[in-house]
């Protein structure tokens, strides 16, 4: 299984229990395609470099995972389609030496 790292910015206007839920969603989508979530930091909502659809913040979730080419595919396409999601990228961890 490869290591994998989405940063995904939600918008900033959702109430807690919403984010909540969507973070759960996400890390829920990689073990149910049997990835393994190694990580979750919320890093709260932060000002955004430039604007995105119409907002200057974003809430922003780190997630570290394992799993298959499958996985991330996968999450990549559902995270695609989430409209309370306004930025996103999947990067895969090079190992080290």
């Amino acid at each position: 299984m490869r290591q994998y790292e989405v940063v995904y910015v939600l918008r900033p206007d959702l109430e807690a229990e919403k984010i909540a839920a969507l973070v759960e969603r996400f890390k829920n989508l990689v073990t149910d395609q049997g990835g393994e979530v190694l990580e979750i930091s919320q890093w709260g909502k932060r000002r955004l470099a430039y604007e995105i659809k119409k907002f200057r913040e974003g809430y922003y979730v780190l997630m570290k995972f394992k799993g298959k080419p499958q996985v991330a595919q996968e999450l990549d396409r559902v995270l695609r389609i989430t409209e309370d999601v306004i930025r996103f990228l999947i990067a895969k961890e090079e190992k080290a030496g």
